[in-house]
């Protein structure tokens, strides 16, 4: 039995159900498929390399990771995957910009904004597409709104897309006040201390902008905007800096609502917490890329890519992670569970979604992002 029936009936067996997720990618790795078979590599190049660092969210996203994607790829290629974590891009943007070329290879970057901010800086990379077969299971608007960025060409592959919803708690919060009141419910007077929200210059902004009933991308009042963001600081019990402090706050009954990544609250409910979640209108649609940095070790890190954009391995970290994969649902069978993840499209069009800008947001970062900096700390 040669290499490509021997994958295929393996995949088939994983989606059929025959084959959990832990079985099937320790099968394709110890059998050396597990990037699929198409092998387009100079193995003299990747003989050289020990090791590529890759920085993601951490909490149940890294776990995902680790557990799908980089223990089999180690596996198969015997190349170590050095797991980072941050908990905010700008935090990450930050390390880059003090590190030595090629000390950081691969980011799981959030929306175009941070594709574009990077390409701009001269950090981008040009990735050799012809090592990454996979790239063609990717649904297409993906990928095409980074070309656009990059000159056509590409420095990350399209992995994940979610949500930032509005979640809070039925014991204290009705489903009905919820869509009756809308991201307006992070002001509410009645629920001061209670209250949660992410600490991050843009979701507040967004957030303000449906609060003041203005279109997020093409704000005209900005100052009822900031009104609307200092009325929800003081409201809010605390900002929350990551995905776990996230999870942790409304499991524990610290908070009752907040804004929340789709994955994120999903992963709460699978818990048993009686946790809603709601996309208000113009809510923030995001996607997410696994973005290669220049100085990196090229034909490695497109190995990793490649790999993990592997239908099998893509599918298994989105049911881990709670994302919806970057993956054609009219090109791949993503299995039951996907599409009931919050904010899957089933058409992969997307147009449902409502995304952030990029030229507008980046536009106007430096201001927003220091006038946010001045209202955080009361002003």
């Amino acid at each position: 039995m040669d290499n490509t029936t021997r994958y295929e009936r393996l995949r088939e067996r994983y989606l059929n159900g025959d084959l959990d997720r832990r079985s099937f990618l320790g099968l394709i790795g110890a059998a050396g498929l597990a990037y699929g078979v198409q092998t387009p590599f100079n193995k003299g190049a990747l003989a050289a390399v020990s090791q590529v660092r890759f920085d993601g969210w951490g909490g149940v996203v890294s776990e995902a990771f680790r557990e799908y994607a980089f223990g089999p790829y180690t596996k198969a290629t015997g190349i170590e995957v050095v797991d980072g974590t941050f908990g905010g891009g700008d935090e990450y943007l930050s390390r880059v910009k003090a590190s030595q070329p090629g000390e950081y290879n691969i980011a799981h970057l959030s929306g175009v904004f941070d594709y574009a901010r990077y390409h701009n800086l001269g950090l981008s990379s040009e990735l050799n597409e012809d090592n990454i077969p996979n790239l063609q299971y990717v649904i297409p608007k993906l990928s095409d709104v980074f070309r656009k960025v990059s000159g056509g060409s590409l420095s990350c592959v399209p992995y994940d897309y979610g949500t930032t919803g509005l979640a809070y708690n039925r014991k204290h919060i009705s489903d009905e006040e919820m869509k009756e009141k809308g991201a307006s419910i992070l002001i509410d007077e009645k629920l001061k201390g209670k209250i949660g929200g992410w600490s991050d210059w843009r979701t507040r902004v967004w957030m303000g902008a449906l609060q003041t009933n203005q279109d997020p991308n093409d704000i005209k009042d900005i100052d009822a905007v900031w009104d609307a963001v200092r009325t929800h600081r003081d409201l809010a019990l605390k900002y929350w800096t990551s995905g776990a402090e996230l999870m942790s706050l409304l499991a524990e009954e610290e908070i009752y609502v907040t804004e929340g990544w789709s994955g994120r609250i999903y992963a709460l409910q699978e818990q048993g917490h009686d946790i809603g979640y709601m996309d208000p209108p113009n809510g923030f649609g995001w996607q997410e890329c696994l973005f290669v940095l220049k100085g990196s070790p090229m034909e490695a890190c497109e190995e990793l890519l490649n790999f993990m954009l592997d239908p099998a391995t893509s599918i298994a970290v989105a049911e881990g992670q709670n994302y919806p994969p970057a993956l054609d649902p009219q090109k791949v069978d993503l299995g039951k569970k996907i599409p009931t993840l919050p904010a899957f499209d089933p058409t992969g069009t997307l147009s449902g979604l409502t995304f952030a800008d990029p030229g507008y947001w980046n536009g106007n970062e430096q201001d927003w992002s220091k006038t946010f900096g001045r209202v955080q700390k009361g002003y």
